[in-house]
């Protein structure tokens, strides 16, 4: 009776404080059953208890049961204790009341997240299930993270609630038999719940130029951007009038063109042109102007350019560029539209930005529709136009914001391009939105004056890949990074001895990350530990050599590279995601698309696996394998073992690049790229001595004057495909 009253009295006490929409009601078993959720608050056995129409038991530890405050609580309940030394006793008891038709809940990571992202699953669940003989239904708890109740900012509790009733999203997966309930099987599960819940958002219905303009708008007298060119500044506010005033100039001479592109680097010049392109309503097409002749003119032909944004400058460099029919000069069109820029600096400071949006004729929709284009080679092949849609951005701007949890005091470097998918969507939309400042510099090569930048300005957060890290090795001192609270890398594998000198130069750590153009970008990263207290026990947000846990609503499953099917997500295969920052598909090419999206999932081409923490890692690509005599051989690790062999330090470039070309006999053959002299018998024996089998030993070596690399640092897989192939320009 008590504890009826109780449950009617806590539903309408709830109530007032969370709006919780529930899905998969319909999936919960009439009898007894076990409930694993996912664990982000201290609340969360109250919303499952407002999700649920059946009372929950909970499996509670017993520090925590046997506190003063809670017990009387938890007796009333009929909670279940469970402690290390008595664990066989909770276990009968959760068993029992499962058999007698009751609904037993015990949270499988054993901790509440101090990231926001799935932990470790503890395998006592397994025993509980097996004992009971009865299902176990898998629960995502959502948007839970960044409650007042959450780790989310470092602290619980401190925290103003940005809502009142709080939204929550809580999923009921399907039932899981017995014996699949296991942890690889139940975390593939909860990801699949946590990216529908995460689909659910609201957020991702907007239209990304709504989201910049509530961004800038808000502290809008503070520096957004600084140039690290001239050192010149603007505000938030007064990039917002100026990026107004060039939309509706946008407007009106190119009322039907859809995508504009633009060629411009990484700087005050490239972030207005964008922000006024989405502004307009417009898909801003930020090319590749590092990219050969034939692969531009592929990409405006695909794109359907009539018009680009630049400089005058960018004209004379690029001397070879394939021009479109118009080219509007930013440097003619600012000072024209001075006027209008001081017009809508006025209104920018008057207006609500509900007002602001609907004078300025802002889009406020967007959700799947078009909003970036980005082409891509994928690092080998002909470009190809990645479709990035409003979901797509303003999901991974998102997920990246829980992951690092920035302030008003942090600021970035943007020296990466913005036609590379992490300096588009990180360096550029993220801060629009999120309200970081941004220093940009054009050359991420020239770690001389990015290292000032950083000292000077005192930079947070660092994006590099690891070619680019090589040159802070070189040139770089202690003190000019002492700044920096996270360094992300990407792109390609970070090596170890690149990782340990880093850490050992700088007392830096490097966090490896994870993504893809098509998944605009962050697909997975290391994060920084958590705070805790002496003596808490906090599962680790980082680990050397992977890429770090997925971001949040991304699912993930590992299949089978040659017949696709399903493998446990720790064994290798071909990694597949889903997500809403999963992309629209490759611009009018539905062949391509329908080869890389099936039934939502995309597949990389990367192989990779999970540990039983959670954690990503990536063995290579599936393009850089080669199938020899039956046996996969990894250019990746014959690349390392090369290297070690040659005693290539970590802050050296890179000067080798294994490569598969046909073979009569073999149907594949191993062939080494250098850009320095090498003996390949000397090689060989080296390598046999090493371990490396006789199989996986390069047949030939190819002398190239230096490894093609990408904007981005990435190998250029497609310029070494020809040297390697002996097509023009090849070496001999």
């Amino acid at each position: 009776m008590r504890q009826g009253a109780f449950y009617r009295f806590a539903r309408i006490l709830a109530r007032t404080v969370y709006r919780v929409t529930v899905h998969g009601l319909g999936n919960l078993p009439e009898g007894g059953f076990l409930l694993l959720p996912n664990h982000v608050t201290w609340v969360d056995a109250i919303v499952l208890q407002l999700a649920c129409p059946r009372p929950i038991r909970f499996v509670v530890y017993d520090t925590i049961y046997k506190q003063r405050l809670l017990n009387p609580l938890f007796r009333l309940l009929d909670a279940i204790p469970i402690s290390p030394r008595h664990s066989k006793d909770a276990v009968r008891e959760a068993a029992e009341r499962i058999r007698a038709g009751e609904i037993v809940c015990i949270f499988p990571e054993g901790e509440l997240s101090r990231t926001g992202i799935l932990l470790r699953l503890k395998r006592g669940f397994e025993l509980i299930a097996r004992s009971a003989d009865a299902p176990v239904v898998p629960v995502w708890l959502d948007q839970l993270w960044g409650s007042i109740f959450s780790f989310y900012g470092g602290r619980y509790f401190n925290k103003i609630p940005r809502h009142l009733p709080y939204p929550v999203t809580v999923a009921f997966g399907a039932p899981l038999a017995p014996g699949e309930a296991v942890v690889e099987t139940l975390r593939e599960r909860l990801l699949e719940l946590g990216e529908f819940c995460y689909q659910q958002r609201p957020i991702l219905q907007g239209h990304l130029a709504e989201a910049c303009l509530r961004g800038l708008k808000h502290r809008q007298f503070e520096t957004h951007v600084i140039d690290g060119m001239d050192e010149s500044r603007l505000s938030r506010g007064s990039l917002l009038a100026a990026g107004i005033a060039l939309a509706l100039h946008l407007k009106k001479i190119a009322p039907d063109e859809k995508r504009i592109g633009v060629v411009l680097p990484a700087g005050k010049g490239g972030m207005l042109a964008n922000l006024a392109l989405m502004l307009a309503g417009k898909t801003p097409v930020n090319l590749n102007f590092t990219a050969g002749r034939a692969s531009l003119e592929g990409a405006i032909r695909i794109a359907g350019l009539r018009r680009v944004l630049t400089a005058g400058p960018m004209e004379k460099r690029l001397q070879d560029f394939p021009w479109p029919e118009h080219r509007l000069l930013l440097e003619k069109l600012i000072p024209a539209l001075r006027s209008q820029m001081i017009f809508w600096r006025v209104l920018v400071l008057l207006l609500p930005w509900r007002l602001l949006a609907k004078a300025a004729g802002i889009p406020v929709r967007g959700d799947r529709e078009e909003a970036v284009l980005l082409f891509t080679s994928g690092s080998a092949g002909e470009p190809k136009g990645v479709v990035l849609s409003h979901r797509n951005i303003l999901a991974n701007v998102s997920q990246f914001s829980l992951m690092l949890s920035l302030t008003r005091e942090d600021a970035v470097l943007a020296s990466l391009p913005f036609f590379h998918s992490f300096g588009c969507t990180v360096t550029l939309w993220y801060p629009f939105v999120e309200g970081v400042r941004v220093v940009t510099y054009p050359n991420p090569l020239e770690v001389t004056k990015t290292a000032e930048l950083i000292e000077r300005h005192k930079i947070t957060l660092l994006l590099a890949a690891p070619t680019f890290l090589r040159g802070y090795l070189r040139k770089a001192t202690k003190e000019q990074l002492e700044s920096l609270n996270l360094i992300v890398t990407g792109a390609e594998k970070l090596p170890k001895e690149l990782r340990e000198a880093f850490h050992e130069r700088f007392d830096k750590k490097v966090m490896e990350g994870y993504g893809l153009t098509e998944t605009a970008p962050v697909v997975s990263v290391n994060l920084p530990e958590p705070r805790s207290r002496p003596g808490d026990n906090v599962q680790s947000s980082s680990r050397d050599g992977s890429a770090g846990k997925l971001a949040p609503g991304v699912a993930a499953q590992i299949r089978d590279p040659e017949s696709g099917g399903r493998l446990s997500l720790h064994q290798t295969g071909m990694l597949w995601l889903r997500g809403p920052n999963i992309f629209e598909g490759y611009l009018g090419d539905p062949e391509r698309t329908a080869g890389v999206l099936i039934d939502g999932w995309f597949k990389t081409g990367d192989l990779g696996r999970f540990d039983e923490d959670g954690f990503l890692y990536i063995e290579g690509r599936i393009s850089r394998f080669s199938k020899i005599g039956g046996e996969m051989v990894p250019h990746q690790t014959l690349e390392a073992a090369i290297y070690k062999t040659l005693g290539h330090g970590s802050d050296e470039e890179r000067t080798i690049v294994i490569m598969g070309v046909p073979d009569e006999s073999k149907g594949e053959a191993i062939l080494l790229l250098s850009a320095v002299d090498l003996d390949l018998a000397a090689l060989r024996s080296k390598l046999l001595a090493d371990g490396i089998p006789s199989l996986w030993i390069p047949k030939k070596v190819v002398r190239i004057d230096a490894i093609p690399l990408l904007a981005s640092g990435k190998l250029d897989l497609g310029r070494c495909a020809k040297l390697a192939s002996g097509l023009p320009n090849a070496a001999n």
